[in-house]
């Protein structure tokens, strides 16, 4: 806690500085090696998602065609086109990434901030007045 160092010496200091060090560096082994995990883990889900998707996508455009087919038996081909062409909605969505690339993530190191004042707390909860 850096209480009672005033007996050491400067080569106690020094050794217990070192000792901080290694640990510190072990801790942070410790932490990179558990979000490294934890990314290659979301990775792994991302990539059965994206699957899963896929098939989704395969289905629903197999059910679309066979409902085209079951309306051109009912009502003919031209009937069946436009109503083919009237509902059938547009599955896909576009939110700016390639929906056939997968997920990657990696670790950064940590930005230093500028000033090395503590954080103001957030306050949570309903304040009523």
């Amino acid at each position: 806690m850096g209480e009672e160092l005033s007996g050491l010496s400067v080569k106690d200091l020094q050794h217990l500085e070192n000792q901080l060090e290694v640990s510190l560096k072990g801790v942070r082994t410790k932490k990179e090696q558990i979000l490294t995990d934890e990314i290659k883990e979301l990775n792994h889900k991302g990539h059965l998602i994206h699957q899963e998707n896929l098939e989704l996508y395969k289905k629903v455009d197999l059910i679309h065609q066979q409902n085209t087919e079951l309306q051109k038996k009912i009502y003919g081909t031209r009937e069946a086109n436009e109503a083919s062409r009237i509902s059938h909605p547009n599955y896909t969505f576009n939110n700016g990434y390639d929906l056939h690339a997968p997920a990657r993530l990696q670790l950064s190191q940590p930005q230093p901030t500028k000033n090395n004042a503590p954080a103001k707390s957030m306050k949570l909860g309903l304040q009523l007045h």
